[in-house]
């Protein structure tokens, strides 16, 4: 398939942009079939959220952080509570706040989501090779972190 050179600095950011936001489609559909029954995208990525960066947060911080309305955060924390995968406990510092953090079924179930998908990723790197990934890694950090920038 023959691509045309972008026509200005607009079309090229716009091309990128979609570029990342089917590949983020492709990829959430895939996610999605092999997860656990019941686990959605967007639950797996608070647990992963947590995972990574660990510690309790406001639903209203995890609200900003996931770019999301507080009702949309509140509903998703709401069917991850019930299963025990986060813990929502009063926050002291605050008499009418909430803090959440990740329990152990929760770290639990994110790492079962993680081998659940690594068949799927396996497939993935054997079809388009390492190359593209390690390639477009650094550059797509950059973006993330000045996109990440300019919300602030």
């Amino acid at each position: 398939m023959t691509r045309q050179a972008p026509a200005s600095d607009a079309d090229l950011l716009f091309r990128v942009f979609n570029e990342v936001g089917i590949i983020a489609q492709l990829s959430s559909t895939a996610f999605e079939r092999v997860m656990p029954e019941g686990m959605t995208l967007a639950q797996f990525t608070i647990l992963n959220h947590f995972v990574r960066l660990g510690g309790r947060k406001r639903p209203s911080d995890l609200a900003s952080a996931f770019q999301v309305t507080r009702a949309t955060m509140t509903s998703t924390l709401q069917r991850l509570e019930p299963k025990g995968l986060v813990q929502i406990v009063p926050d002291e510092s605050d008499g009418r706040g909430r803090l959440v953090e990740i329990t152990q079924a929760g770290r639990a179930m994110h790492e079962d989501c993680l081998r659940r998908l690594a068949p799927l990723l396996d497939d993935i790197l054997a079809q388009a090779g390492r190359g593209p990934f390690a390639a477009a890694l650094a550059p797509l950090a950059e973006i993330r972190e000045k996109l990440d920038r300019m919300r602030d």
